[in-house]
């Protein structure tokens, strides 16, 4: 009968395969969108000056005595959108309603004329490498914006997935401190890159505050 600490080692060396072939893809995918974000005059990448652009117009039903979020769900049901919708901080003048419907490659600014029942759509297509751009910041909602929530189902799937790949990194990272230990030939050059990391990390976390301040 094997021991609990071989027990635990068996499965710490399986989660570490296992989380390590489930995370491999969205790795990639970070990590190549990370050089895009990271170098943005790459011509290659450049996607926001190749969209393509149209505008159309379409008749709508206006439906009174909603609140913001219910009249865009509203409307882009109408219009026959999928995404997430962005509400702006403040609308526009009476009679015209104003909403935001993205998915990553596609968007959509709408422009409801409440009093004529029109509204005017314009379209935005993005390209593959906008796409990966996209995916890289694709959280649904900013920081501190107290107008908007998630209302994609598509786009909490995706928090979570990336809740999963932060969660998988961590458990990695901690599995793999066990499996180095445990070879007593590689503790001292394991010991060497481990410190070079923290103090790499620290040098940007804590010291390039330090020398601005």
């Amino acid at each position: 009968m094997s021991s609990p600490v071989n027990t635990f080692l068996v499965w710490n060396r399986r989660l570490h395969y296992y989380i390590g072939l489930y995370l491999v893809f969205f790795c990639w995918l970070f990590a190549f969108t990370g050089l895009l974000l990271n170098h943005p005059k790459w011509t290659f990448a450049e996607f926001w000056p190749n969209r393509s652009r149209s505008s159309t117009v379409q008749e709508v039903r206006v439906v009174a005595g909603r609140t913001p979020l219910e009249r865009a769900r509203d409307f882009s049901n109408q219009l026959q959108l999928v995404g997430e919708i962005q509400l702006p901080a403040r609308q526009p003048a009476d009679g015209q309603f104003a909403f935001q419907i993205s998915r990553p490659g596609h968007i959509v600014e709408v422009a409801v004329d409440t009093i004529a029942a029109r509204a005017t759509l314009q379209r935005s297509e993005l390209n593959a490498w906008g796409v990966m751009h996209l995916l890289h910041t694709f959280t649904g909602v900013r920081a501190g914006d107290a107008v908007n929530e998630r209302d994609w189902i598509l786009t909490t799937i995706w928090t979570f997935a990336m809740d999963a790949v932060s969660i998988g990194l961590i458990a990695m990272v901690l599995s793999s401190y066990v499996m180095w230990y445990r070879l007593e030939g590689k503790r001292r050059l394991g010991f060497m890159a481990l410190s070079l990391g923290v103090v790499s990390c620290s040098l940007f976390v804590v010291g390039l505050r330090w020398f601005l301040s």
